[in-house]
């Protein structure tokens, strides 16, 4: 829960989170390199799934929604259990201000809500090797099975990213958008422990996270 003496900024500032002036650089990500970057990575994949890989129709439409399905699976337990990962020593305490307390001091910060785009590639490198381990090495699966699979995460990836940042700057709406938002908004300003989910609320319906006026809201 929100305590009454937790900081919170309603300004749109960015604070400093490193002393070097590089590192404190890359610590920012405007939300438009999201899809600069990572577009052409679903494309690329997608297109080499169907070019080369010899799948069919259905399998590829599979394993695209496999994807999918798996990205919301991640983005759940990686924002409950990752970003609010609470280590009680100074170490601890600064890391996860870097990963993520940052954004729960400063939620306005445009220029933080989305992952830095260093950060993001090297995830999405380690999510890379980590399904080739599942798909191809475990359950004997081919490369362009992987990349059809890869290309719907990384989609599912760039849909997170831009939702949390619509869910602080925009204004829809559409009801779906809106329970998204004030399941996430309510994250910030009523109760941390509930609201994971920025690309759904299913998850939280599921694990039974979901912020309580949303469940009001359902009644």
């Amino acid at each position: 829960m929100k305590t009454k003496d937790q900081f919170i900024s309603a300004k749109d500032e960015s604070p400093r989170m490193f002393e070097n002036d590089l590192l404190d650089y890359f610590s920012r990500a405007h939300p438009i390199m999201v899809p600069i970057v990572f577009v052409p990575v679903v494309l690329y994949f997608a297109y080499s799934s169907f070019a080369y890989g010899s799948l069919t129709g259905w399998q590829i439409a599979g394993l695209f929604v496999a994807g999918v399905f798996v990205w919301t699976v991640f983005e759940y337990f990686l924002h409950r259990y990752l970003f609010h990962l609470q280590i009680d020593s100074a170490f601890g305490k600064r890391l996860h201000f870097m990963i993520h307390g940052c954004h729960h001091d400063y939620p306005n910060d445009s220029m933080r809500l989305v992952i830095p785009t260093t950060a993001s590639l090297a995830l999405a490198a380690l999510t890379y090797w980590l399904f080739y381990l599942f798909i191809v090495m475990l359950f004997g699966g081919t490369v362009f099975m992987l990349h059809a699979f890869f290309a719907a995460f990384v989609a599912g990836y760039i849909t997170y990213d831009m939702m949390h940042y619509a869910t602080h700057y925009a204004k829809f709406k559409n009801k779906w958008f809106r329970n998204i938002q004030k399941n996430h908004l309510d994250h910030h300003y009523v109760d941390h422990d509930k609201g994971f989910g920025l690309s759904n609320v299913f998850w939280d319906r599921v694990f039974g996270t979901e912020q309580d006026s949303i469940k009001k809201k359902r009644k």
